[in-house]
């Protein structure tokens, strides 16, 4: 009885004390936990606003918001009655419009009140206009302290395009951590798209679930604004099908198009695939902004540009291309596609036959003694800084100096065709831009304004100058010519692309990749623009690592690519045609008329001129020309000063 006792008074010993303690916590900690109870129950949940939308040139939709609905139902809400009129009425609508049938929603309805559960998942991910319709439906119609209906909005961004471009438009993602992942154009300019965030109170109820308190929202958030870009829709479109059917004809690992307008730098396209395990192809990764590699002989150009301006050589010095392979410090080859290389010839057709040979020896024999000065020039031209495009992830370019600790005795040949340096694909298709823009370059610009609903833009991007002048104009010409004839010339690497309704101008590139190992890649690529003798559009066209078994030079794999989107472009862009008032007052036009200026041209004054060089300025003038004996001209059956006649044809006396 004694131990009993004891136990006893202990136990009322304790419960004194968790009775005093409660009355204690009433009376001096309740206001304290009262909150907290509260804070715990009843908090402001952070509702995101709407992204603004992307628009395309002609303002179709590249990306939107579009909201998406979750209803619930608090089976407890309704009173008896109310149910019991409304159950059957609600199954049947809810069958309907959910596909189901009605006892499965009956069913569901009643097991609901049944359990008395708060948060009854009714149906998830519906558009705006079901969600009307079920606002609509018997229960539901009713406030939803009447009848119990709980809206869970949220928003999804979608691409009514599709997958095309899908890089490029991008996208923001937050990860685990609170870190946001941004990309494309959603993540450049995610400060104007994202809009105000609003709150709304929400109260919790059985199993960890949240409910609002009222109907209406306590802050609403604010929509973002719009993002209008240079993108063209049909432009993409042709862009992305001809990429990417030629990447599936040759198996490659991945490829883009970029196409840009000539005197804006907007950008009307661009498209980057990737292929999959399953030889399918997606926009993986831009590779077009963010993939520096060796371009190969695409980077002639501006090895001979830089070999103009310094007026180290000029378009008519003949070079030998040494049977097609030159050899450095006992070790080091070059080598032509054609075997046994293509004689002497011009430094001009050197160009147009893409001679790696004749490019590599113009530039070693005249810059071996002063590299710095080469690298300078194309310093100069701009081409070892990025170009500052307003989506991130551009790759940095490489231009090798002579006081880097890397540089060596082949570096310097070895630039002269494209290896040893980087570019991206828009930073080379900007400097080929420039070419077709009289010389000025323009940075690549994807946007044209920001405004909010229509009104008056936020902010509007204009034209802007990287460059004004990369070269003379004597060097434009000359270059120019130059790639008109890699399309135009029989001997031209892109002349199988020739077409007869439209001229192109531009120049193949052909890289090895994984030249270190034993199973050597490429990259083809062909980067030029249309029409050639008034550029509107420049485009280049790479692919990388395509099966060798079935082609890999840039003329055969990548040149097509650049053909099929120029065509397309160029059928799909009215004709302008300038006519004076006097001309359609007179009604002097016939429909079919062709306007043309045409110039007068003289032929020029051979005398002394090597055979070689004045066979190639006759030819670019559209004359036939006959040679007699060797040596230099000393006379022309054709006076100089005459005017040029196509069909004549010139004969040269040599000595």
């Amino acid at each position: 009885m004694l131990r009993f006792n004891a136990i006893a008074f202990c136990l009322f010993l304790f419960a004194f004390l968790v009775i005093s303690k409660l009355f204690y916590i009433q009376i001096n900690e309740g206001d304290y936990y009262t909150e907290l109870a509260k804070k715990r129950t009843v908090k402001n949940f952070i509702l995101q606003p709407s992204r603004g939308n992307i628009y395309s040139d002609d303002q179709s939709l590249l990306a939107t918001t579009v909201p998406k609905y979750e209803i619930r139902w608090d089976a407890k809400i309704p009173n008896q009655q109310i149910f019991e009129e409304n159950k059957i009425p609600l199954a049947r609508a809810l069958a309907e419009l959910l596909d189901s049938t009605f006892e499965e929603q009956l069913n569901k309805l009643i097991k609901a009140r049944q359990q008395e559960n708060r948060f009854t998942l009714i149906a998830r991910n519906l558009t705006y206009s079901e969600y009307k319709k079920i606002k609509s439906f018997p229960l539901f119609r009713l406030s939803s302290l009447k009848g119990g209906l709980i809206v869970e909005p949220r928003l999804v961004r979608e691409h009514p395009i599709g997958k095309i471009a899908e890089r490029t438009i991008g996208y923001e993602m937050r990860d685990p951590a609170g870190n946001y992942l941004r990309v494309g154009l959603e993540g450049a300019f995610s400060q104007y798209l994202k809009g105000e965030t609003g709150r709304r109170l929400k109260q919790k109820i059985a199993n960890g679930q949240w409910k609002p308190i009222n109907d209406t929202n306590e802050k609403e958030p604010t929509e973002g604004y719009d993002v209008h870009t240079t993108i063209n829709v049909n432009i993409q479109d042709i862009a992305h099908h001809a990429l990417l059917k030629q990447l599936e004809s040759y198996e490659a690992d991945h490829g883009s198009v970029v196409v840009m307008e000539t005197k804006t730098g907007a950008i009307k396209a661009i498209v980057n695939l990737g292929r999959t395990e399953d030889g399918k192809y997606f926009e993986r990764l831009n590779y077009a902004v963010g993939e520096a590699h060796e371009p190969g002989s695409t980077f002639k150009l501006m090895a001979m540009i830089a070999a103009l301006e310094d007026k180290v050589i000029t378009p008519y010095d003949i070079i030998d291309t040494k049977n097609g392979e030159l050899t450095f410090y006992n070790k080091y080859k070059v080598r032509d596609s054609k075997r046994g290389g293509y004689g002497q010839i011009p430094l001009s057709k050197a160009f147009e036959v893409s001679s790696n040979t004749g490019i590599v020896q113009m530039v070693y024999e005249n810059y071996k003694d002063q590299p710095k000065k080469f690298v300078d020039r194309l310093y100069n031209m701009g081409l070892n800084k990025p170009i500052g495009v307003s989506i991130k992830g551009e790759g940095l370019p490489k231009i090798p100096h002579p006081n880097d600790q890397s540089w060596n005795g082949i570096t310097l040949p070895w630039m002269a065709f494209g290896y040893g340096v980087k570019l991206t694909p828009l930073q080379t298709l900007t400097f080929y831009n420039a070419v077709a823009n009289n010389g000025e370059m323009v940075k690549p610009r994807f946007i044209e304004q920001i405004n909010s609903m229509g009104n008056k833009p936020v902010k509007h991007f204009e034209k802007e100058i990287i460059n004004p002048s990369i070269c003379s104009q004597e060097t434009l010409i000359h270059v120019r010519q130059m790639m008109f004839n890699v399309v135009d010339k029989e001997w031209g690497t892109g002349y199988k692309i020739k077409d007869d309704a439209f001229t192109m101008a531009g120049k193949t590139g052909t890289c090895q990749v994984d030249y270190t190992s034993d199973d050597v890649q490429y990259v083809a690529s062909f980067v030029g623009y249309f029409p050639a003798e008034e550029p509107t559009y420049s485009c280049i066209v790479v692919v990388n690592k395509p099966n060798k078994s079935k082609g890999y030079y840039g003329a055969q794999v990548a040149a097509p690519v650049f053909k099929e989107i120029a065509k397309k472009v160029y059928n799909a862009t009215p004709l302008e045609r300038i006519v004076s008032l006097d001309s359609i007052k007179l009604n002097t036009l016939q429909k079919d008329e062709e306007l043309q200026l045409v110039e007068s041209t003289l032929i020029p004054d051979l005398s002394g001129m090597p055979a070689m060089d004045a066979v190639i300025i006759l030819e670019r003038l559209g004359l036939k020309v006959k040679l007699k004996g060797k040596g230099r001209v000393i006379k022309q059956s054709v006076q100089a000063g005459s005017k040029i006649n196509p069909n004549t044809e010139l004969i040269l006396e040599l000595s």
